[in-house]
């Protein structure tokens, strides 16, 4: 069987399991070549857990090595499209894990140069391949939902103690990370908004910095959006809530949508809401409705699945589930958000200002006064957690 050779930069929490999965043959068609991270203590675990596979202790070396035709990116986000950069120029295959970058101006050039590169370029959005989502995208795209006139997505089940802002040297600063909630716990559904729904024209937001936890980045926030078509839509997300919740509704022309606890339930109009009001005599008529539990086939290989399917893509010409491209779009969102509640203004998306963004977003870098709290260094076990 002819298999992709891989190699994993960044043996984290996300690189280790990519290496897991591979090794116990849940993606046939890939063999884990190099491993590779700037921490010796991590690569020592690496050679004990798989001593026959080579390490490194930089990407540019491995990328040069020729020992792989195809790399994952699993480093902290700055370096994502960083490094997808120097792999696309090489000409390997490239997945960049969630997000494609911190900021829409590099995420755009790390596009331009998989445009002209001969490698495959994809992202781990591991959520596109869950039932439910693909279901209701389906109905969406086949006019099941009519026109769709508010969405209401909260999204609250993040919660994260301060224990685990304090884990990890990288996370929850502006300098590091890059933003809180929305660039490390939401891009998957950011990115799962806009493939079911499109992107927004107009984005309003609101967030807490710090509001939670001793950190300088969001930890809640609430994004207002526009479309074009006139549709609206809310998006509510915080670390900070225990218990969350996790409820997506739709109000549409065929009446509502809800998405909870991995069903869907659809309340149906009988007929369109716009048609019932063109015909309806009543004052207070409404349209005759059905209650139906959608049925959802299948079950959610997340992270294999989107491994497996880019092996296919390389291979055999398979379709993409999520081309490396697309993780401009969901940025572009969480780029939005954030800088309307920097700035209070209300965010043309359409002609979003990339420029203006970043250099916002390095003066917060240059003017923080946040001191980190001293970290427990996180070093990745011999079964391959953390």
């Amino acid at each position: 069987m002819e298999k992709l050779k891989f190699g994993i930069i960044g043996f984290g929490n996300m690189g280790s399991g990519h290496a897991k999965t591979i090794m116990d043959g849940k993606v046939p068609k890939m063999e884990l070549c190099a491993i590779c991270d700037i921490d010796p203590e991590r690569i020592a675990v690496s050679k004990k857990l798989y001593p026959d596979v080579a390490t490194f202790d930089n990407a540019t070396a491995l990328i040069n090595s020729g020992l792989c035709d195809t790399i994952i990116v699993a480093t902290p986000h700055y370096d994502h499209a960083e490094i997808a950069i120097e792999g696309l120029r090489k000409g390997l295959n490239v997945i960049t894990e969630k997000p494609a970058g911190v900021y829409t101006k590099q995420v755009l050039e790390m596009n331009e140069v998989a445009k002209n590169s001969k490698g495959v370029f994809g992202i781990m959005y591991n959520q596109r391949t869950n039932p439910v989502y693909r279901k209701l995208r389906e109905m969406i795209l086949n006019g099941e939902l009519g026109g769709i006139k508010r969405v209401q997505w909260t999204i609250t089940d993040w919660y994260r103690p301060q224990a685990y802002h304090d884990s990890s040297e990288w996370r929850s600063t502006w300098k590091t990370e890059g933003g809180g909630a929305l660039i490390n716990q939401n891009p998957h559904q950011l990115d799962l908004w806009q493939w079911m729904f499109g992107m927004p024209s107009k984005i309003w937001a609101r967030a807490g910095f710090g509001k939670y936890h001793n950190i300088e980045t969001e930890d809640d926030v609430t994004i207002f959006m526009e479309y074009e078509n006139g549709m609206t839509g809310t998006y509510i997300t915080s670390t900070g809530e225990a218990p969350g919740t996790n409820r997506l509704e739709i109000a549409c022309d065929m009446g509502k949508v809800v998405v909870e606890q991995d069903k869907i339930h659809f309340t149906k109009n009988e007929i369109s809401e716009r048609e019932f009001d063109k015909i309806n005599t009543k004052p207070f008529g409404s349209p005759e409705k059905t209650e139906i539990d959608v049925e959802v086939v299948g079950e959610n290989p997340e992270h294999k699945g989107i491994l497996n399917n880019f092996a296919e893509a390389v291979l055999s010409g398979e379709e993409l589930l999520a081309p490396g491209y697309e993780g401009v779009k969901g940025l572009t969102i969480s780029n939005s958000a954030h800088l309307s509640a920097w700035t209070g203004e209300v965010v043309d998306v359409n002609n979003f200002p990339h420029e203006k963004y970043y250099e916002l977003l390095m003066e917060k870098i240059e003017k923080s006064t946040y001191v980190k709290p001293e970290v427990k260094k996180q070093v990745v076990n011999l079964d391959g957690t953390f």
